[in-house]
């Protein structure tokens, strides 16, 4: 099995550059903001943040491909690193404190490129999660400060928490009413949204969490955390790891009920 202990230590060590970045613009009244063309809001602090991955990563792994939300794909090979500078933007901008920098690590393999480490950073929270192949998922401060989290045993929806972000995105996509099932079977609901539901089923105070559209920067640092916490994290397709477009993450004991009313035959668009 490969070994990842060097790969891990230098994502926190970029999250750690990251979040001084993020944190020293944070609430700034001067934030400058602006909008994309796909209509989503980027700030000065995500390129920043960007930025500073990016130069870590061009130093310490120069063979190493790069792909970033606001920068693209630089590079090739069969190791590729994944970054979201802030996930959760609209949050940041408007000085709520739910937002993290995802930094992944994927491999080649017969299946395509997988995630093998991932570090999800939430400074405003005071909360980092992390991750790699075989070694376990983790919440702490840092690599020497770090507890082993699991997932949860819940085996009935009805004793079950689902986390969500929108209804909007369901609703679009003519699944509105499908998602509505779902959190009628459920105990709880709450839209906790972007990368804190997947964490939270990591860590086992949430169950199951989905997502209707989501980008491989969104997901890639997320799904290893749930896989190595031992939680299932598919597409709604039922497709392993984070290629499908959307997700399904869960404890793994509920996976098979999360899809049968969310799930499609294939990924849409497919």
């Amino acid at each position: 099995m490969a070994d990842y202990h060097d790969d891990l230590r230098l994502a926190h060590a970029l999250a750690d550059a990251a979040d001084a970045a993020t944190m020293a613009r944070f609430r700034a009244l001067d934030l400058k903001v602006e909008t994309k063309p796909d209509m989503t809001p980027v700030s000065e602090a995500d390129r920043a943040a960007e930025e500073l991955i990016r130069a870590g990563l061009q130093k310490e792994r120069p063979a190493d491909a790069i792909l970033g939300e606001e920068y693209g794909v630089e590079g090739t090979g069969p190791r590729r690193w994944v970054i979201d500078p802030i996930d959760g933007t609209k949050n940041y901008v408007r000085g709520v404190p739910v937002w993290a920098t995802l930094i992944a690590l994927m491999e080649e393999d017969e299946t395509g490129f997988q995630p093998v480490v991932g570090v999800v950073s939430a400074p405003a929270l005071g909360r980092r999660w992390w991750a790699a192949r075989g070694l376990g998922a983790f919440t702490g401060a840092g690599l020497g400060s770090g507890t082993r989290i699991g997932v949860s045993r819940v085996a009935s929806l009805a004793d079950a928490s689902f986390a969500y972000s929108s209804l909007s995105g369901w609703e679009e996509r003519g699944r509105l009413d499908a998602f509505l099932d779902l959190t009628r079977a459920c105990w709880r609901t709450r839209a906790y949204g972007d990368f804190w539901p997947y964490m939270m089923v990591a860590e086992g105070s949430v169950d199951l969490c989905a997502e209707p559209e989501l980008s491989l920067w969104d997901m890639a640092a997320v799904a290893v955390v749930v896989q190595e916490a031992g939680g299932s994290y598919t597409g709604l397709d039922g497709r392993p790891g984070p290629h499908s477009g959307n997700a399904a993450a869960s404890n793994g004991l509920l996976h098979e009920a999360l899809l049968g009313h969310l799930g499609y035959e294939e990924a849409p668009g497919a």
